[in-house]
């Protein structure tokens, strides 16, 4: 041991060789072992857990966003007065705004809606056939000629789970029926049609795919009493994240007698409580790493401990205060980093199959783990960010390293007399 003193670098191979063979399991302290093996367990499954849960809550707004966004817009302009009455000249005036992509005139109106017997709330929207055809959200699930169909004042496209409930095909009837029709005498009736469903479509989240309906614009503008006029414009720009700076360039070019609603402001409920959830969740994950890391303090004291003797020999043989140190650094070290990488790879591996592996467990415990009623998606998203799997990775290698410092430090203030009295 004498290399040591004469200038045997830190993190030597002699270091790592102890290191290494103190982590080794023997018969006589096997407990040691055994707390290591949890230690390296819990590390693997917190950072594992961790990297999953932020994954599928990004996957869940990722595709909420598009979903939502994708299907209402990004902004909506409507009139102070009520309807929009030259909406083709007020939608020239928006599409000159730098950032706007698309403008589409709507009309929106909760009716009823009646089939074989069955009865439901929807949402009819109004718009044109050119309007649905670049409404890639719902025109790329259409079904086969439904777009061809989306014209004249008989058809009507509906969501795919709503044609489900109703046990609607291409080409069967569905009667509409809106709450303020015509006027008689007797007071306002309500307006009920019939209309053929000219198709279907499936945007993946149940909510819209089982209450919305889509009525050619001019149809609908008959249906509602609206004569030539719109509930609002549909906006959709470049980039979502800047609706709102594009909100006050939009309303300039309005006009005054307008307001703009951007998604940040219709649903910020929603998207808030999810960034809630969030940041609770990654918190209460982070804890498990966190006890796992405290596990290792446990088991290199007891390690210490256990190798008194030996420590005590390295020092007489000439090992300096900071090698014990480094020895039992790395073997604590080694649990942490092994089970970061473990951690990663499962969370890793567990997010690119996520859906495979819903499938796979529901097959075998025969139950739905996903239920699309419940969670407005089809299927279980998982969208992982590099900066958030770096982040994790740094936590759980940071919170194993501050772990061993103690029993490491424990180990090198050891006095060796005293440690060789009592073996």
């Amino acid at each position: 041991m004498h290399g040591a003193r004469g200038g045997t670098g830190p993190f030597a191979a002699f270091e790592w060789m102890i290191a290494m063979r103190y982590l080794r399991p023997t018969r006589r302290e096997g407990y040691v072992s055994v707390i290591s093996i949890f230690s390296l367990i819990g590390i693997a499954i917190g950072v594992a857990a961790l990297i999953i849960v932020l994954a599928v809550m990004n996957g869940f707004r990722h595709e909420l966003l598009a979903r939502i966004l994708g299907l209402n817009g990004h902004a909506v302009v409507q009139s102070l007065s009520g309807n929009i009455a030259d909406y083709d000249k007020l939608a020239a005036k928006v599409r000159t705004v730098p950032g706007v992509t698309r403008v589409t005139p709507i009309v929106d109106g909760q009716v009823m809606a009646s089939a074989n017997g069955l009865n439901g709330g929807v949402l009819v929207r109004g718009l044109r056939q050119r309007d649905l055809q670049k409404l890639s959200a719902v025109s790329s699930s259409l079904s086969e000629g439904a777009l061809a169909h989306f014209q004249g004042g008989s058809a009507v496209i509906v969501g795919q789970r709503l044609a489900e409930k109703m046990r609607l095909l291409p080409g069967m009837p569905v009667t509409l029926i809106a709450p303020r029709g015509n006027v008689t005498p007797f007071g306002v009736t309500p307006r009920v049609k019939s209309y053929i469903v000219a198709g279907t479509f499936k945007v993946g989240m149940s909510e819209y795919d089982q209450t919305f309906v889509f009525m050619p614009l001019e149809e609908a503008q008959l249906y509602f009493n609206m004569g030539d006029s719109v509930n609002g414009l549909q906006v959709m720009v470049s980039d979502p994240d800047r609706a709102n700076a594009i909100a006050n360039a939009i309303a300039e070019a309005a006009g005054p007698a307008y307001r703009i609603l951007t998604w940040q402001d219709m649903q910020s409920s929603l998207f808030g409580a999810l960034q809630v959830e969030r940041n609770v969740m990654a918190l209460i994950l982070a804890l498990i790493v966190l006890v796992a890391a405290l596990n290792i303090i446990s088991g290199l004291i007891m390690l210490v401990k256990d190798k008194a003797g030996d420590i005590a020999i390295l020092r007489t043989m000439g090992a300096r205060q900071g090698a014990i140190m480094r020895i039992f650094f790395i073997a604590g070290a080694s649990i942490g980093v092994t089970g970061t990488l473990l951690g990663f790879l499962i969370g890793v591996v567990f997010c690119t199959y996520i859906e495979e592996i819903r499938q796979a467990l529901s097959s075998l415990t025969g139950t739905t783990l996903f239920d699309p009623t419940i969670y407005f998606l089809s299927r279980i998203p998982a969208e992982m960010d590099p900066r958030e799997v770096v982040f994790v990775v740094v936590l759980a290698l940071s919170l194993s390293f501050l772990a061993t410092l103690y029993p490491s430090w424990r180990a090198a203030r050891l006095d060796p007399v005293e440690a060789l009295r009592y073996e």
